[in-house]
């Protein structure tokens, strides 16, 4: 069976889009992880697959670079936004969001920030917004769920860390049981802050949108910012709007690179 996908990418985290609204696709982790791979599937960070919904417009199922899948991808929100158009509710695992289409990108409301610590989750109980934790250089970092987990240390130099070493030693950590994103910020103006993530199952990105989400609203609660934020990350800036018993609004570009397909009896379940 020959399937139709869309490569888009939101700052260079790039998907692979299979719209199965209307002919069902059966995804696998290990047909995820098969067509996410860059030397023998199509290669992407996230495959989304988009699927009926009974609760929104549409359903979107995210599964990582590994296969596993997850709650939610920001800068997968904004591809799809951008790709349907106009207003859109969609369903995710971490709940319900909203796009809004914009030239060249889309606006999301990511929903609200929980920062309690059991719904982060962390393994144990202890303050969110400086945990008294710590991995090598890299201390008393910050939780939050954004519609899925991450924790962010706030350093005078975001390149300077070894992300790529401390990265996945975090993101496994006993402390997360459903692991980490890990998010390494340093705040460079009153509204803007450079921002690296490794992101769970993935590895290093060049965008994260529910990292920003993340890191803005800790750098906003911990008061180093003022809203709305710039978050600079490799692949380009995001805009991260967000008070006090609000949701987040996220706004930045989003990118269609090709269509294809592929055959399904090539990437078997």
């Amino acid at each position: 069976m020959l399937v139709p996908f869309r490569k888009m990418h939101g700052l260079g985290n790039d998907f692979i889009v299979i719209d199965a609204r209307e002919a069902p696709v059966a995804i696998s982790p290990i047909r995820a992880a098969a067509l996410a791979d860059r030397c023998t599937g199509i290669g992407c960070d996230q495959l989304i697959v988009l699927e009926p919904s009974a609760l929104a417009d549409v359903r979107m199922r995210i599964f990582n670079h590994d296969g596993s899948e997850v709650e939610a991808c920001g800068n997968a929100s904004r591809a799809v936004g951008l790709l349907l158009g106009g207003e859109q509710r969609i369903e995710t695992l971490g709940g319900i969001i909203a796009s809004a289409a914009t030239p060249g990108g889309a606006s999301v409301d990511m929903g609200p920030a929980r920062f309690d610590w059991d719904a982060v989750p962390l393994a144990y109980a202890m303050d969110t917004l400086a945990m008294p934790v710590g991995w090598e250089d890299l201390e008393t970092p910050a939780a939050v769920n954004v519609g899925n987990p991450h924790v962010v240390f706030f350093v005078d130099d975001a390149d300077a860390v070894d992300l790529a070493r401390l990265g996945p030693l975090i993101e496994t950590d006993p402390l997360f049981p459903e692991k980490v994103n890990v998010g390494v910020a340093s705040v460079t103006g009153p509204s803007h802050i450079k921002l690296r993530v490794w992101e769970r199952g993935v590895g290093l990105t060049r965008a994260c949108g529910t990292g920003a989400c993340a890191a803005a609203v800790l750098a906003i609660r911990r008061r180093l910012v003022r809203g709305p934020v710039r978050v600079d990350l490799p692949g380009g800036p995001l805009e991260i709007a967000w008070a006090e018993g609000c949701t987040i609004l996220m706004t930045g570009p989003a990118t269609l690179s090709f269509s294809g397909e592929f055959d399904a009896d090539d990437y078997p379940l």
